[in-house]
Protein backbone atom coordinates (compact mmCIF):
# COMPACT_ATOMS: atom_id res chain seq x y z
CA UNK A 1 0.00 0.00 0.00
CA UNK A 2 1.38 3.38 -0.99
CA UNK A 3 1.70 6.67 1.65
CA UNK A 4 -1.35 8.32 0.06
CA UNK A 5 -3.35 5.04 0.34
CA UNK A 6 -2.16 4.57 3.71
CA UNK A 7 -2.90 7.58 4.68
CA UNK A 8 -6.50 7.43 2.87
CA UNK A 9 -6.82 4.68 5.38
CA UNK A 10 -5.95 6.75 8.47
CA UNK A 11 -8.23 9.42 6.95
CA UNK A 12 -11.07 6.89 7.34
CA UNK A 13 -10.45 5.78 10.77
CA UNK A 14 -10.17 9.29 11.97
CA UNK A 15 -13.62 10.59 10.44
CA UNK A 16 -15.35 7.98 10.39
CA UNK A 17 -16.05 7.47 14.04
CA UNK A 18 -17.55 9.89 16.61
CA UNK A 19 -14.56 10.01 18.63
CA UNK A 20 -13.47 13.35 16.92
CA UNK A 21 -16.04 15.08 16.59
CA UNK A 22 -16.82 14.38 20.49
CA UNK A 23 -13.08 15.78 21.63
CA UNK A 24 -14.16 18.99 19.64
CA UNK A 25 -17.47 19.56 21.20
CA UNK A 26 -15.27 19.30 24.54
CA UNK A 27 -13.12 21.60 23.40
CA UNK A 28 -15.36 24.12 22.12
CA UNK A 29 -17.32 24.24 25.69
CA UNK A 30 -14.31 23.94 27.45
CA UNK A 31 -12.21 26.87 25.79
CA UNK A 32 -14.80 28.99 25.35
CA UNK A 33 -15.57 28.86 29.40
CA UNK A 34 -12.01 29.31 30.10
CA UNK A 35 -11.75 32.03 27.90
CA UNK A 36 -14.92 33.86 28.76
CA UNK A 37 -14.06 33.44 32.81
CA UNK A 38 -10.80 35.13 31.80
CA UNK A 39 -12.37 37.90 29.82
CA UNK A 40 -14.82 38.54 32.61
CA UNK A 41 -12.28 38.90 35.33
CA UNK A 42 -9.36 40.69 33.65
CA UNK A 43 -11.79 42.73 31.46
CA UNK A 44 -14.09 43.23 34.48
CA UNK A 45 -11.17 44.35 36.63
CA UNK A 46 -9.64 46.31 34.03
CA UNK A 47 -12.65 48.57 33.32
CA UNK A 48 -13.46 48.84 36.45
CA UNK A 49 -17.23 47.53 35.57
CA UNK A 50 -17.15 44.36 37.52
CA UNK A 51 -19.43 44.41 40.75
CA UNK A 52 -17.31 44.07 43.39
CA UNK A 53 -13.88 45.04 42.18
CA UNK A 54 -11.76 46.71 43.93
CA UNK A 55 -8.24 47.98 44.00
CA UNK A 56 -5.93 50.00 40.68
CA UNK A 57 -7.58 49.03 37.31
CA UNK A 58 -5.57 46.82 34.88
CA UNK A 59 -3.82 47.79 31.96
CA UNK A 60 -5.32 46.58 28.75
CA UNK A 61 -2.23 46.25 26.71
CA UNK A 62 -2.31 42.53 25.95
CA UNK A 63 -5.10 41.12 27.92
CA UNK A 64 -7.31 39.84 24.64
CA UNK A 65 -4.02 37.94 23.78
CA UNK A 66 -2.94 36.53 27.01
CA UNK A 67 -7.40 35.65 27.12
CA UNK A 68 -7.55 34.30 23.65
CA UNK A 69 -4.27 32.06 23.79
CA UNK A 70 -6.07 30.16 26.64
CA UNK A 71 -7.14 28.15 23.24
CA UNK A 72 -3.53 26.33 23.64
CA UNK A 73 -2.62 26.85 27.23
CA UNK A 74 -5.75 24.59 28.30
CA UNK A 75 -6.80 23.02 24.91
CA UNK A 76 -3.65 21.35 24.45
CA UNK A 77 -4.62 18.36 25.76
CA UNK A 78 -7.30 17.47 23.46
CA UNK A 79 -5.12 17.06 20.18
CA UNK A 80 -2.68 15.12 22.70
CA UNK A 81 -5.73 12.76 23.25
CA UNK A 82 -6.43 12.63 20.04
CA UNK A 83 -2.78 11.46 18.83
CA UNK A 84 -2.54 9.03 21.35
CA UNK A 85 -6.33 7.94 20.76
CA UNK A 86 -5.40 7.54 16.78
CA UNK A 87 -2.98 4.55 17.62
CA UNK A 88 -3.75 2.83 20.85
CA UNK A 89 -6.84 2.51 19.77
CA UNK A 90 -5.74 0.76 17.07
CA UNK A 91 -4.36 -1.49 19.38
CA UNK A 92 -6.79 -2.06 21.73
CA UNK A 93 -9.25 -3.62 18.81
CA UNK A 94 -7.01 -4.93 16.99
CA UNK A 95 -7.24 -3.00 13.63
CA UNK A 96 -3.58 -2.79 13.47
CA UNK A 97 -3.26 -6.22 12.79
CA UNK A 98 -4.83 -6.05 9.12
CA UNK A 99 -3.39 -2.64 8.58
CA UNK A 100 0.04 -4.02 8.69
CA UNK A 101 -0.76 -6.91 6.66
CA UNK A 102 -1.73 -4.47 3.95
CA UNK A 103 1.24 -2.19 4.49
CA UNK A 104 4.17 -4.36 5.97
CA UNK A 105 6.02 -0.80 6.01
CA UNK A 106 5.44 0.18 9.16
CA UNK A 107 7.02 3.45 9.06
CA UNK A 108 4.95 3.92 5.91
CA UNK A 109 1.22 3.16 8.62
CA UNK A 110 2.90 5.81 10.87
CA UNK A 111 4.31 8.92 8.14
CA UNK A 112 0.31 8.33 7.09
CA UNK A 113 -1.13 8.70 10.93
CA UNK A 114 1.55 11.89 10.78
CA UNK A 115 -0.20 13.37 8.75
CA UNK A 116 -3.69 12.86 9.75
CA UNK A 117 -2.58 13.91 12.85
CA UNK A 118 -1.16 17.48 12.11
CA UNK A 119 -4.87 17.85 9.92
CA UNK A 120 -6.84 16.96 13.80
CA UNK A 121 -3.80 19.01 15.24
CA UNK A 122 -5.09 21.81 13.28
CA UNK A 123 -8.61 21.61 13.18
CA UNK A 124 -9.03 21.54 16.55
CA UNK A 125 -7.02 24.48 16.85
CA UNK A 126 -9.35 26.28 14.65
CA UNK A 127 -12.31 25.49 16.80
CA UNK A 128 -10.07 26.45 19.94
CA UNK A 129 -9.54 29.53 18.68
CA UNK A 130 -13.04 30.34 17.35
CA UNK A 131 -14.07 29.45 20.89
CA UNK A 132 -11.35 31.30 22.82
CA UNK A 133 -12.00 34.42 20.65
CA UNK A 134 -15.65 34.16 20.21
CA UNK A 135 -16.28 34.32 24.25
CA UNK A 136 -13.30 36.52 24.66
CA UNK A 137 -14.13 39.48 21.74
CA UNK A 138 -17.52 39.05 23.09
CA UNK A 139 -17.14 39.44 26.88
CA UNK A 140 -14.50 42.42 26.16
CA UNK A 141 -16.65 44.17 23.67
CA UNK A 142 -19.61 43.74 26.50
CA UNK A 143 -16.72 46.19 29.17
CA UNK A 144 -16.03 48.42 25.99
CA UNK A 145 -12.77 47.33 25.56
CA UNK A 146 -10.71 46.51 22.57
CA UNK A 147 -10.76 43.20 21.09
CA UNK A 148 -7.83 43.61 19.25
CA UNK A 149 -9.36 41.72 16.33
CA UNK A 150 -7.55 44.37 13.86
CA UNK A 151 -4.44 43.67 15.30
CA UNK A 152 -2.05 41.66 13.11
CA UNK A 153 -0.46 40.42 16.47
CA UNK A 154 -3.88 38.70 17.41
CA UNK A 155 -3.49 36.21 14.37
CA UNK A 156 -0.10 35.98 14.21
CA UNK A 157 -0.61 34.64 18.02
CA UNK A 158 -3.53 32.49 16.02
CA UNK A 159 -1.13 31.12 13.73
CA UNK A 160 1.02 30.28 15.99
CA UNK A 161 -1.16 28.50 18.15
CA UNK A 162 -2.72 26.36 14.79
CA UNK A 163 1.01 24.94 14.79
CA UNK A 164 1.29 24.57 18.65
CA UNK A 165 -2.01 22.19 17.88
CA UNK A 166 -0.43 20.01 15.58
CA UNK A 167 2.59 19.41 17.06
CA UNK A 168 0.90 18.19 20.60
CA UNK A 169 -1.14 16.02 18.24
CA UNK A 170 2.21 14.65 16.79
CA UNK A 171 3.44 14.15 20.49
CA UNK A 172 0.22 12.29 20.74
CA UNK A 173 1.14 10.25 18.70
CA UNK A 174 4.57 9.77 20.10
CA UNK A 175 2.69 8.68 23.08
CA UNK A 176 0.76 6.28 21.43
CA UNK A 177 3.43 4.34 19.88
CA UNK A 178 5.39 4.10 23.59
CA UNK A 179 2.09 2.95 25.60
CA UNK A 180 0.17 1.02 23.55
CA UNK A 181 -2.55 0.30 26.30
CA UNK A 182 -4.95 3.22 25.72
CA UNK A 183 -6.09 3.20 29.23
CA UNK A 184 -2.67 3.50 30.88
CA UNK A 185 -1.90 5.88 27.68
CA UNK A 186 -4.82 8.19 28.66
CA UNK A 187 -4.19 7.93 32.51
CA UNK A 188 -0.64 9.27 31.94
CA UNK A 189 -1.43 12.44 29.49
CA UNK A 190 -4.46 13.27 31.46
CA UNK A 191 -1.97 12.72 34.77
CA UNK A 192 0.55 14.63 33.51
CA UNK A 193 -1.13 17.80 31.66
CA UNK A 194 -3.93 18.77 34.49
CA UNK A 195 -1.86 18.02 37.93
CA UNK A 196 2.04 17.28 37.49
CA UNK A 197 3.07 19.99 35.02
CA UNK A 198 0.46 23.08 36.06
CA UNK A 199 1.54 22.32 39.60
CA UNK A 200 5.60 21.92 39.03
CA UNK A 201 5.40 25.20 36.68
CA UNK A 202 3.34 26.80 39.59
CA UNK A 203 5.92 25.61 42.18
CA UNK A 204 8.70 27.46 39.94
CA UNK A 205 6.96 30.70 40.25
CA UNK A 206 7.94 30.97 43.85
CA UNK A 207 10.89 28.97 44.41
CA UNK A 208 14.34 30.64 42.76
CA UNK A 209 15.78 28.11 40.05
CA UNK A 210 13.35 25.73 39.51
CA UNK A 211 12.00 28.18 36.60
CA UNK A 212 15.00 27.24 34.59
CA UNK A 213 13.76 23.67 34.54
CA UNK A 214 10.23 24.34 34.04
CA UNK A 215 10.71 26.11 31.15
CA UNK A 216 11.71 23.40 29.27
CA UNK A 217 8.47 21.54 30.07
CA UNK A 218 6.55 20.48 27.08
CA UNK A 219 3.55 22.73 28.25
CA UNK A 220 6.05 25.50 28.77
CA UNK A 221 7.99 25.21 25.13
CA UNK A 222 3.71 24.91 23.79
CA UNK A 223 3.59 28.55 25.71
CA UNK A 224 6.73 29.89 24.70
CA UNK A 225 5.72 28.91 20.77
CA UNK A 226 2.64 30.64 21.26
CA UNK A 227 3.90 33.49 22.62
CA UNK A 228 1.31 34.86 25.68
CA UNK A 229 -0.49 32.94 27.93
CA UNK A 230 -1.58 32.48 31.32
CA UNK A 231 -0.06 29.84 32.36
CA UNK A 232 3.31 31.01 30.86
CA UNK A 233 2.25 34.13 33.12
CA UNK A 234 2.53 32.97 36.20
CA UNK A 235 4.87 29.83 36.14
CA UNK A 236 7.77 31.62 34.92
CA UNK A 237 9.57 32.05 38.49
CA UNK A 238 11.47 34.71 37.31
CA UNK A 239 13.37 32.61 34.27
CA UNK A 240 12.93 34.40 30.83
CA UNK A 241 10.81 31.85 28.26
CA UNK A 242 12.31 29.90 25.43
CA UNK A 243 11.85 32.38 22.29
CA UNK A 244 9.00 31.31 20.05
CA UNK A 245 11.08 29.44 17.46
CA UNK A 246 13.03 26.86 20.38
CA UNK A 247 9.59 26.63 22.30
CA UNK A 248 8.10 24.61 18.59
CA UNK A 249 11.78 22.73 18.45
CA UNK A 250 11.47 21.79 21.65
CA UNK A 251 7.55 20.34 21.62
CA UNK A 252 9.05 18.80 18.17
CA UNK A 253 11.90 17.16 20.14
CA UNK A 254 9.74 15.85 22.42
CA UNK A 255 7.50 14.08 19.23
CA UNK A 256 10.75 12.63 17.36
CA UNK A 257 11.87 11.06 20.87
CA UNK A 258 9.12 10.01 21.48
CA UNK A 259 8.66 8.29 18.28
CA UNK A 260 12.02 7.06 18.29
CA UNK A 261 11.49 5.06 21.72
CA UNK A 262 8.29 3.71 19.82
CA UNK A 263 9.58 2.84 16.75
CA UNK A 264 12.55 0.51 18.85
CA UNK A 265 10.07 -1.02 21.00
CA UNK A 266 6.38 -1.22 20.78
CA UNK A 267 6.24 -0.52 16.79
CA UNK A 268 8.50 -3.47 15.82
CA UNK A 269 6.37 -5.94 18.17
CA UNK A 270 4.24 -8.54 17.04
CA UNK A 271 0.65 -7.90 17.34
CA UNK A 272 -1.15 -11.00 19.07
Amino acid sequence: MSLVASTRSEYTKQFSTAGWWVLGIVLVVYVGFTAGVLALAFGGVASGKLPGASGPALPTDGLAALVYSSASAVGYVFPLLAGTLMVTTEFRHKTLTPTFLATPRRGVVLVGKFAIGILVGLLYGVLGSIAAIGAGAGVFAAFGLGTELGSSDTWVLVGRMLLAFALWAVVGIGVGTVVRNQVAAIVIVLAVTLFVEPIVRTIAGVVDGLGEVARWFPSAASDALVGKTIFGAVGAGGAEPLEWWLGGLVLLGYAVVLVLIGLATTWRRDID
